[in-house]
């Protein structure tokens, strides 16, 4: 029996040679220290053993105690297993496009939410009921195939996404969205809208609709610039038509992919729109928004009226500015009257003082024979002393004058000295 080999083998060393049956190539490398570290399952069994003290069946025993401890944490089920009617899911195992894959499995209350412990849980026990080998028919294994098809879907990632961006068995659910009319608490009809949406954003967390304080005018509006930028990772993959893999040739495939990537744009497009929808309409019946408004529309008010008031104390200012010049000027004006009326009335008082001076100067004068001694004054001499009398009264004709003129005549008078006096006066 001859062997091919589909390799070459390495070139002999220099010194091989064909008719030797044996020969020594090379040495043995000298010998060297190593440091070596105890690794692998029998050294860390053995590390156990002597940590916690143990014999070999000591530890053998507590090995299983432990693995039969794992095996029944394993079987414990954290969510209630749900009875699968065969006649309301797939049982058509070359329609899995269309069917339902979480109710298949029995996972219709967790759906999207469903870890991937849960649906291998779920599976495990859907397999235990549905196995061929436990029917009649063991050929009968139709169901089965739809139950490994969900399974399969479930647990690849990306599959997963591509069925959760179209789950069937959310459409009804998807679709029950309140309006604008629909009666009833505005949190409990739209919170469950928007944690479903949740569910495609690439952005995570995802702000929810909860009670929040009105005032809290951030939050409300940081919620919807969220949702008007939702940023979404549906892809409608699943819904791809003729699938591009069995077309005939090139082109025919490429025509299809073509298709698809239209289709898929063109949901995407329509699922854009009908998110857009819901969000308006939540904005229009949120009643935060009506209470941020009027908050608002309180505070312009208030601005508003705080800069009316201000031109209002401005115009009352400027008013009573205005009206307290209009008294200072009309009391100036009044004071200017009242002293002039008083320089007037006392230029007439003065006047009538000066007068009064000079009626009794002259009375004193006529009755001292005017000014002359001796004889008593003829015509001519009266008249003479008259025109001196006048002269004298115009050098004093101010009263401080006058008065002490009179007083120096009355003087003058009572010394008997009278003709003296005044011709002193007159000769001034």
């Amino acid at each position: 029996m001859s062997l091919t080999l589909d390799f070459l083998l390495p070139p002999p060393p220099a010194s091989y040679k064909a008719d030797q049956p044996s020969a020594v190539h090379a040495s043995a490398s000298p010998a060297t220290q190593r440091v070596l570290e105890p690794v692998g399952p029998t050294f860390f069994a053995y590390a156990s053993r002597k940590l916690h003290n143990r014999t070999f069946s000591e530890d053998e025993r507590y090995q299983a105690e432990q693995k039969a401890k794992q095996v029944v944490e394993e079987e414990k089920v954290d969510f209630e297993y749900e009875d699968v009617d065969l006649d309301t899911v797939n049982t058509d195992p070359t329609n899995w496009k269309q069917q339902d894959n979480y109710a298949v499995l029995g996972l219709t209350k967790l759906r999207y939410k469903a870890t991937e412990d849960q649906i291998k849980k779920a599976h495990r026990r859907m397999v235990l009921l549905h196995h061929p080998d436990k029917k009649a028919d063991k050929n009968d294994d139709a169901f089965f195939k739809c139950i490994s098809k969900a399974y399969d879907t479930l647990m690849n990632p990306v599959t997963r996404r591509q069925y959760d961006s179209v789950d069937f068995g959310m459409a009804e659910l998807d679709e029950d969205v309140p309006t604008a009319k629909t009666p009833g608490d505005f949190y409990e009809l739209w919170a469950p809208v928007f944690e479903r949406e949740a569910r495609f954003s690439n952005k995570q967390p995802v702000p929810q609709l909860v009670t929040s304080d009105p005032a809290d005018k951030e939050a409300v509006e940081g919620f919807y610039d969220f949702w008007y930028n939702f940023d979404s990772w549906r892809t409608f993959e699943w819904l791809d038509k003729e699938g591009a893999e069995g077309a005939d040739n090139r082109d025919d495939k490429r025509y299809q992919e073509k298709k698809n990537r239209a289709q898929r744009a063109q949901l995407k497009k329509e699922d854009n729109a009908r998110l857009r929808k819901i969000i308006d309409t939540c904005l229009s019946v949120d009643p935060r928004i009506a209470l941020i408004r009027a908050e608002e529309k309180k505070r312009r008010n208030a601005k508003k009226d705080a800069k009316a008031a201000a031109e209002k104390a401005a115009a009352e200012e400027k008013a009573r500015k205005e009206e307290e010049e209009r008294l200072a000027k009309e009391k100036a004006e009044q004071d200017a009257k009242d002293a002039a009326n008083a320089a007037k009335k006392d230029k007439e008082a003065i006047k009538r003082a000066v007068k009064k001076e000079k009626k009794t100067v002259k009375q004193l004068f006529q009755a001292n024979n005017y000014g002359l001694a001796g004889e008593p004054a003829t015509p001519e001499q009266m008249s003479t002393q008259l025109a001196l009398l006048d002269e004298v009264l115009v050098k004093n004709k101010m009263l401080p004058n006058l008065e002490a003129l009179r007083k120096s005549l009355e003087q003058g008078q009572a010394d008997g000295k009278f003709a003296e006096v005044f011709a002193a006066a007159a000769a001034q």
